[in-house]
Order: structure tokens, then C-alpha cells, then sequence
């Protein structure tokens, strides 16, 4: 029998008035966006401020929250979007399917892709507990060349400068591919934060309405720039 006590029943109604204050709280971005009202949610849900406060006590707290759903969500699609791909050892295949899921979720969601990709919110700081939700992607894609690694499946790539040369990197690609399980190799790690660099500013791009005008086929446009990825990291080239 389903539990109906008072405190369950209490629990269960404040987390869907959280949520529906957040559904809000999202609308209120894709219009205004960076433009955050406590004051316009709670009355857009037939509320008053004060008591949207007992669920979220500043507009920061209510940013920080939809910041993680926005980073959880697009964590998830790619994740089950490698999950789901059935060569393990086809490294190129699992980075193009993990790249488009990442596109997909952006092109779907672009005022959630826009808060965490997008310019920084005026007077927001985003506290220490979004960091692991931020990087769920990142790990995706840096578990699958870090796997291609361990198997010896990772080619050349294609020729560029030697990391290397730049000692002042050496500090912070070290702990960036001891962070991410990467091979302990600066240009390597370069890389792969250079491949990632492409991949996110090429969704931003199109997001952002870099492309208006410019590429009627932005899926094929994406798809070119992440197949270069993989020739460029060594993974291979794909079907």
C-alpha cells in the first residue's frame, strides 16, 4: 500500500511545486533571458514572492538548480548515447554518435543549452556543486579516446603543433589527463581539448545564429566538423 502519511504527502507536493517552479522559471529564460525574476515567476504561478522563497531562496539558488538539470540532462543523452552503440571498439563511431546526441540535445533545448554554454549571467557565480554535473559530457568523450588509448587504437592524427613547445601548458594539460583518465601525453590531451573546443563551439555557433545565412545544412555542416575530429584525434575515420 502506498504510503499516505502526512510527511510523504508533503514531501511529494513541494518537490512538484519545485519543479513547476523551475518549468516557469524556464519559460522566463527562453523570453527574457538572462533576466531572471523570482518575483515574475511567483506571479506568473498565481503565487506570492514570499512564498516561492520557502522553495528557493534567492534567484541564484533558483539558476543554480536549473543550471544542473540543464548539465544532468545533456550528461544523460550522452551517455545513453554511447551506451547504446554496440562496437565498443569502433572509437570513431561512438564519438560521432556522442558528438551528434550533444547537437541533438542542443538544437532541442537551446535556452537550456544557452544558460550553460551561453554569456555569463550578470551577478551570478555558479557554486562548486555544478562542476560534476558540467563535466558528464566532457568524461563521455574522454572516456572513449582514453579506451581507443589503452587498446593502441589511437592513430597520428592529423599533424600539428608539437604541445610540447609550450612549457607553460605542461602544468595544466598533466593534471587535466590525469583529471580526465587520459594518457599521461601533453599533445594528446591538447588534443582532445582542442577537439572539444570544436565540438561545443560549432553547436554554439549554429545556436547562437553564427550559420544564419551562411549553411542551409547545419546537420551536414556539424557532421563534417565532427568527422574531422576523428581524423584530427586518431580514432579512424567511420561509414
Amino acid at each position: 500500500m502506498a504510503d499516505k502519511t502526512a510527511p510523504s504527502l508533503r514531501a511529494r507536493v513541494r518537490a512538484e511545486m519545485t519543479e513547476e517552479i523551475k518549468r516557469v522559471a524556464l519559460e522566463h529564460l527562453a523570453a527574457d533571458g538572462s533576466a531572471l525574476s523570482l518575483r515574475a515567476v511567483a506571479r506568473d504561478m498565481g503565487m506570492v514572492s514570499s512564498a516561492l522563497y520557502r522553495y528557493f531562496p534567492s534567484r541564484d539558488d533558483l539558476l543554480t538548480a536549473l543550471i544542473i538539470d540543464a548539465y544532468d540532462s545533456l550528461g544523460l543523452a550522452a551517455e545513453e548515447a554511447d551506451a547504446a552503440y554496440p562496437d565498443r571498439a569502433d572509437f570513431a563511431a561512438r564519438w560521432l554518435a556522442v558528438g551528434r546526441a550533444v547537437r541533438a540535445w542542443a538544437v532541442a533545448k537551446p535556452h537550456e543549452y544557452a544558460l550553460i554554454y551561453g554569456s555569463p549571467i550578470p551577478g551570478y557565480s555558479a557554486p562548486a556543486d555544478t562542476v560534476v554535473p558540467a563535466n558528464r559530457p566532457v568524461v563521455v568523450l574522454a572516456r572513449i579516446v582514453a579506451e581507443a588509448q589503452a587498446t593502441g587504437a589511437v592513430g597520428p592524427g592529423t599533424p600539428g603543433p608539437d604541445a610540447d613547445a609550450l612549457p607553460e601548458l605542461l602544468a595544466d594539460l598533466s593534471q587535466i589527463s590525469a583529471f580526465l583518465d587520459l594518457a599521461p601525453d601533453s599533445a594528446s590531451t591538447a588534443r582532445f581539448l582542442t577537439a572539444m573546443t570544436e565540438l561545443f563551439g560549432a553547436i554554439s555557433f549554429e545556436i547562437f545564429g553564427r550559420l544564419n545565412n551562411v549553411f542551409t545544412d547545419r546537420t551536414g555542416w556539424y557532421d563534417w566538423q565532427l568527422r574531422s575530429m576523428t581524423a584530427y584525434l586518431g580514432l579512424g575515420h567511420t561509414a
